[in-house]
């Protein structure tokens, strides 16, 4: 058996989770509700406080849908209960970052101003102009919007200048060097 699929999924008393006769595992949170569509080949079953999936046969693929799924699963239960989050930095002279309503302003050092428009189930908050976190239920999600902010300035090897993640490390080059 997939060692990540055998592995059950445990949830606290917050946390109700359904599976539809159509095979959705539905999870829903004291915030959020996260649906998660399975495919047939593999059975969800909930026992107390807890999830285990099994698969019909041994193939090559339905192997890989059991840890797939498993993991999507336990990603969803994480985020109704505590959620994800990813923080971004700004770094360069000017770079700033600025939330008003739905939409998030950024000052990259462009002509112009960037406005970033935040899709539903995403929350922004700005400290000190230059730390941007990124957060909410879904994991997919708050990645992809990280990973589009970061798109717009992506942090360049010289200077370091742009929009990197907190944890992420950037390689300096060495700049131009007097020729003999």
């Amino acid at each position: 058996m997939s060692r990540v699929g055998k592995a059950p999924i445990y949830f606290d008393k917050t946390v109700q989770v359904n599976v539809t006769p159509d095979n959705v595992v539905v999870v829903k949170g004291p915030k959020h509700t996260e649906q998660i569509a399975v495919k047939p080949c593999i059975k969800v079953h909930v026992e107390d406080e807890k999830i285990i999936l099994t698969r019909d046969n041994d193939e090559a693929q339905t192997r890989a849908y059991h840890g797939l799924f498993r993991s999507l699963i336990q990603n969803a239960v994480t985020g109704v209960t505590k959620g994800w989050t990813k923080v971004l930095e700004l770094n360069g002279v000017g770079y700033r970052a600025n939330v008003s309503g739905k939409k998030l302003e950024l000052t990259l050092g462009y002509s112009h101003p960037i406005h970033f428009d935040i899709p539903e189930g995403i929350e922004m908050k700005v400290e000190k102009q230059t730390r941007l976190t990124v957060a909410g239920p879904n994991k997919e999600l708050v990645g992809q919007v990280a990973a589009k902010i970061r798109s717009f300035r992506p942090p360049e090897p010289f200077l370091g200048k742009g929009i990197k993640y907190a944890d992420e490390h950037i390689r300096r080059k060495a700049g131009k060097s007097a020729g003999k």
